[in-house]
């Protein structure tokens, strides 16, 4: 394990972690550090408590948010339909002839 120093709302905090989650980190620090001007504004220069709690809050409406957002319909690839619209017809087609022979 190594060890990586994260600056989180003007405050640095080392934590351990792994060598390949290092890249990671650093991403989510730099997400992270987005909102942080927004959480110290917020916590009115209180606490260093106060300011991750509205951190932490903005995070978690940033995520209900996301998780709200309907999922994108899969890209279906072109003509697919058809065929598919195709080998239907063909089915219903086969039927409809053997109960009519039947």
């Amino acid at each position: 394990m190594a060890e990586i120093t994260l600056q989180v709302a003007g405050r640095s905090y080392s934590v351990s972690a792994r060598d390949e989650d290092m890249p990671h980190l650093r991403e989510l620090e730099a997400r992270i550090g987005r909102h942080a001007d927004a959480a110290l504004r917020a916590a009115g220069g209180q606490s260093g408590e106060r300011t991750l709690l509205y951190l932490a809050l903005i995070l978690a409406d940033a995520l209900d948010e996301a998780e709200k957002k309907p999922a994108p319909a899969p890209a279906v690839p072109e003509g697919l339909l058809e065929r598919i619209a195709d080998r239907l017809e063909a089915v219903a087609s086969a039927l409809e002839e053997s109960d009519a022979t039947s």
